[in-house]
């Protein structure tokens, strides 16, 4: 398997949200969009990942005769978070109360207290991008990554991680070592430690955006999977999406709800649920659980009525409630609201049932009969009179088909006896009652996206798998399903960029499917949300950016008026579904002279025969790469665009209309090759295999997806022909470049043959057409004078300036003559997340405002004086405080800061030159207050060299401020490792006390 299918198969497992081998069953919430923004590159994908945890292990003592290792004896947990830990519930597991005294075990066990950080595993497309994945992670402070395989025929992986752990035994079960004053102290330094890891995680997250990685947003989460190619299709893409040709479509407006009373942030939720009260006197919505909310995401168990006539939300104050969850079910009967199941969290799935009377506002658990009702969560539910119906979900890593029914009246599970066409496990779907029937759309198999339609008759306990004339739905999971009147409608889903601007309606009179489309305020993405229908309008809560983000984005509460959304659909039902086809028969003889060979002609195939058919097709020359592969007939068909040349054979051999001259071929059941047999028997085996002839009516240019540099590399290769230079200048092509705002800066290496020259405007203009590139350059060496001055080279545009956003602070310079650091990333945020906001701050090396604008913009200084002398710099720090709006708590002293920098002023001095800053040291102990205060002081030095370099500083400036009178003492209480700066070179900087 190569590494495209890996990463296709590897990303299906993350997104279908069935757990994994891990203890836990599911990846970390807090790293979700770090491993999104990492698996969007096209070089690499996550195959495990860890995103920090405190826990306490116990684990079986080693027995006197036993030579196992430490790490193989296995054991559980007793305590494990991927947040900071609670004391009091740390100290409540391991000395509970007598009357919570735990039942002694047989074979005492060894307790561990550990903080373990980030560690991720990830698969590099070749060695290139995992040196480049490897240097990026130690910058950003994991400084213990590396290449843990690579080689012939091996993957790259690397390792992600750092050295911030701990690990203190406790004692055993039988008797702690330890007192609870201890246990808060431990838990207090792993807090601390877990607050560490997550500043590097954020500060490798924003290194991550700062080169060139893409942080997914919420319009292109799902738009890269390709489920076509998880099952073969290689060169599928299903895509029926886009309206009729021709046919223009007015759009329904979403009305965004104003909220009173609570916060609107309590409706931020994905994974909720929410049934209607749809009474004479009363019209409202009944909010339950979910993920997210206001503060800080989590899960919820709050019970929440909003009255969308007034916009009023209220929180229904109950004594006893469920337990927070999300992925559960709720369903009205009568004046009940059940609750089913969900999950409380990665390890604790649910098949509890609760009950909320909605007149006292009172919760009850339910304890019911019957036949079991295994745990589960991403199910559906539905009710019919007393019954509630739910089918599929997951648990583990089972997805189920089965239906259980639970009947209110007394608190029983039933069996029954089921007919018809049973549907295939599946979860994520929806469904919905309407009366006397359920009707079940969509979900995910663990493989697939469905896009099927069954229902289900109460009565008579029959499946069935419906056919629906009209547009059938696109494929989707996590969508939301509604019935109004006669109507059934679907809104929202995965994959969302097909899904997202569309309101798809059933009308069950006439049997047709229909759909309008959506007016978006504010690019609403409606995945994991609730419908509810009250009177004439659609009530649309919660949703995210997908239904695996974990709340990066939430949609707001929205309403879409009904009537005007059924009108509008029947008024523009296309004059011809986009999957009219006209059939080529024998009965059928002008068709020849009436249509072209040229029209867009397609093969349809079972989908069961589709990747045979497909293997023909290519193998002769016969499939069209130029036009789309499509699905039809609700799916179950796969239609191939055939080219002219065999619409002719086709034609001529009257395949759909008579056999085929000649004996039946049997030799690819005698182990041919297809390129063994003719191409009458090619045709046969397609006969033989059920295929039509088919034109569609609204066909649609096939886009082939070209990374850049294939784009760069084909253009350029065109023009070196046409010049007729030698192909071997391709070498010189890059394969990577950084983004310095709108200019895409190549590396120094490239294209530096001087033939180049000759055809240099040619060349410039095809590379930034490629690279989507408003102005080019080429990357030089920063000049090694006093100013360090950038050599960029400009090749396409008029000047150098560029606005580079990074930790939420503008910097604008020139590039062509002033230098930007990538690798000074994590100690920039560093430097933003100190306290300084009563603090004078003097920084003897300004720039462009490297670490003056975080000083200021987010440690909040008081003042800063920035002190700089290259002219280029200077200009570039004016604006950047006046873009920042933070000029009026910046003095910029222009000139050598030996002579310029104030004396006697600051609390804190930063010494931001490399290699050494050494010349300035006199000049920063005078700057400190008389009281003293902290110097950051940077410096390369070789890796043997670290203790004594951090020795030499110490004593140096201790020296410094004796000469200068200043009694102080003088201690390193911290040195950061920045990065690499050369093999065995790293850029440190020293925080230094002076007091």
């Amino acid at each position: 398997m190569d590494f495209e299918k890996r990463k296709a198969a590897t990303l299906a497992s993350i997104r279908s949200s069935v757990t994994d081998k891990s203890p836990k069953g599911f990846l970390d919430e807090p790293i979700i969009p770090l491993l999104e923004t990492i698996n969007h590159h096209p070089s690499y994908f996550t195959t495990s990942s860890c995103s920090g945890r405190i826990s306490i292990l116990s684990q079986p003592k080693p027995k006197s005769n036993d030579s196992t290792k430490k790490k193989a004896r296995g054991g559980s947990w007793l305590y494990i978070t991927h947040d900071p830990a609670d004391s009091d519930l740390v100290i409540s597991l391991l000395f509970p109360s007598k009357s919570n005294q735990i039942d002694p075990i047989d074979q005492p066990s060894e307790l561990v207290f550990r903080f373990e950080p980030l560690i991720i595993a990830v698969e590099c497309k070749d060695l290139g991008s995992a040196q480049f994945l490897v240097a990026l992670a130690i910058s950003a402070g994991f400084r213990e990554s590396g290449i843990t395989s690579c080689g012939d025929g091996k993957r790259v992986i690397i390792a992600i991680r750092c050295s911030i752990r701990m690990e203190v035994p406790l004692g055993d079960t039988e008797k702690l070592m330890v007192s609870p004053e201890y246990v808060k102290f431990l838990v207090d330094i792993a807090n601390e430690k877990m607050d560490a890891n997550r500043k590097r995680t954020d500060g490798f997250g924003v290194a991550l955006t700062s080169n060139g990685f893409k942080n997914p947003d919420a319009n292109d989460v799902d738009e890269d999977d390709n489920y076509e190619n998880l099952a073969g299709y290689h060169d599928s893409s299903i895509d029926n999406g886009n309206l009729h040709p021709g046919l223009q479509q007015d759009l329904i407006p979403l009305s965004k709800l104003s909220i009173i009373g609570e916060p609107v942030e309590k409706l931020h939720l994905w994974g909720h649920s929410a049934c209607t009260i749809d009474k004479t006197d009363r019209k409202e919505v009944i909010v339950f659980g979910g993920f997210g909310g206001f503060g800080r995401h989590a899960r919820r168990n709050e019970s929440l009525l909003l009255d969308p006539s007034c916009g009023t939300l209220n929180l229904i104050t109950v004594n006893e409630s469920p337990s927070a969850r999300l992925g559960h079910t709720a369903s009205m009967v009568g004046d009940f609201m059940f609750v089913i199941g969900g999950r409380a969290d990665p390890l604790n799935i649910l098949n509890d049932v609760w009950r909320l009377d909605i007149f006292k506002g009172e919760w009850s658990s339910q304890r019911c009969i019957g036949s079991e009702f295994p745990p589960r969560h991403r199910h559906a539910a539905a009710s019919v009179g007393t019954k509630v119906y739910i089918f599929g979900g997951l648990y583990n890593d089972k997805i189920v088909s089965s239906l259980h029914i639970l009947d209110t009246k007394d608190l029983q599970w039933k069996d029954v006896e089921q007919q018809g066409q049973w549907p295939c496990a599946r979860h994520s779907h929806a469904m919905v009652a309407y009366g006397s029937q359920l009707f079940m759309f969509g979900g995910y198999n663990g493989e697939n996206v469905l896009n099927d339609l069954y229902s289900f008759d109460v009565q008579s306990c029959s499946w069935k798998l419906e056919v629906i004339s009209g547009k059938w739905p696109h494929a989707r999971f996590s969508h939301s399903m509604f019935v109004y009147k006669h109507i059934i409608g679907i809104i929202g889903g995965c994959p969302v960029s097909q899904n997202c601007q569309e309101l798809t309606l059933l009308d069950l009179k006439h049997r047709l499917w229909r759909s309008v489309r959506l007016e978006f305020m504010n690019k609403e993405l409606f995945v994991r949300s609730t419908a509810s229908v009250l009177g004439d309008d659609l009530i649309v809560i919660g949703g995210g950016a997908a239904c695996y983000a974990f709340g990066t984005k939430f949609s707001e509460p929205m309403k879409i008026n009904l009537v005007q959304s059924v009108t509008l659909s029947e008024n523009h039902v296309p004059p011809q579904p986009e999957d009219v086809y006209l059939e080529s028969n024998k009965n059928n003889a002008d068709l020849k002279t009436e249509m072209s060979f040229s029209q867009p002609w397609v093969i349809q195939l079972e989908r069961k025969y589709a990747k045979f058919g497909k293997d023909i097709l290519k193998s002769f020359g016969w499939l069209d790469l130029e036009r789309k592969v499509y699905s039809n007939e609700k799916g179950l068909c796969i239609c191939f665009p055939v080219t002219e040349k065999f619409s002719e054979l086709f034609h001529e051999k009257q395949l759909l209309g008579m056999d085929l001259e000649g004996p039946e071929d049997d030799n690819l059941a005698k182990g041919l090759s297809l390129k063994d047999i003719s191409s009458s028997a090619a045709l046969n085996l397609l006969k033989e295999h059920g295929a039509k002839k088919l034109i569609n009516v609204a066909f649609e240019a096939k886009k082939v997806a070209r990374s850049p540099l294939q784009r760069m590399r084909e253009d350029i290769t065109s023009i070196l022909k046409q010049k007729g230079l030698p192909e071997e200048l391709l070498d010189e092509l890059p394969q990577k470049w950084e983004r310095l705002g709108d200019i895409v800066v190549l590396p120094a290496a490239s294209f530096k043959d001087p033939t180049w020259s000759s055809i240099s405007d040619e060349i410039w203009c095809a590379v930034s057409k490629s690279l989507s590139a408003n102005r080019l350059a080429r990357q030089g060496r920063v000049e090694p004078n006093g100013t360090r001055d950038s050599t960029l080279e400009i090749l396409v545009g008029d000047n150098g300036w560029v606005d580079h956003r990074e930790n939420g602070i503008l910097y604008s310079f020139d590039a062509t003559k002033c230098m930007f650091s990538w690798g000074n990333l994590s100690e920039k945020l560093r430097m933003g997340n100190m306290a300084c906001e009563n603090e004078v701050v003097v920084d003897l090396f300004a720039g462009i405002g490297y670490f003056v604008l975080p000083f200021l913009v987010r440690a909040k200084a008081r003042l800063v004086y920035a002190c700089e002398w290259n002219p280029h710099a200077i200009e570039a720090l004016r604006r950047n405080v006046e873009a920042n709006s933070v000029s009026d708590r910046c003095i910029i002293l222009e000139g050598d800061n030996r002579i310029t920098a104030p004396k006697g002023v600051a609390d804190r001095v930063n010494l931001g030159l490399i290699p050494s800053s050494e010349g300035s040291w006199v000049t920063a102990i005078q700057a400190l207050r008389p009281e003293g205060g902290i110097l950051h002081v940077h410096g390369n030095v070789k890796d043997s060299d670290e203790s004594s370099w951090g020795e030499h500083v110490t004593k140096t400036l201790s020296d410094i401020a004796r000469a200068e009178g200043r009694s102080w003492e003088v201690t390193v209480e911290h040195i950061e490792k920045v990065k690499w700066y050369a093999p065995r070179i790293r850029h440190l900087v020293a925080d230094v006390r002076c007091r």
